[in-house]
């Protein structure tokens, strides 16, 4: 499908393409190979991810021990 780049550097998505990846207001934009990628994204609510580290039992204590853990074996 054709899209149209405006003066702005503004693409509409045509609605097709919008509703075979679903709905969503964001999406990550790389480069591959010269071709622009469009990789939907759907964000999550801060308090949803707190809600799901708690029933989790994860802690902020456990997140930092293993950031700490993943920088000395990267």
């Amino acid at each position: 499908m054709l899209a149209k780049r405006t003066s702005k550097n503004q693409v509409t998505l045509p609605k097709a393409i919008v509703q075979r990846v679903g709905e969503t207001d964001y999406y990550d934009v790389t480069v591959q190979d010269g071709k622009i990628v469009l990789t939907p994204v759907r964000l999550q609510q801060g308090d949803a991810v707190r809600a799901k580290l708690e029933a989790l039992g994860i802690t902020q204590d456990d997140v930092e021990d293993a950031i700490a853990w993943a920088r000395k074996h990267a």
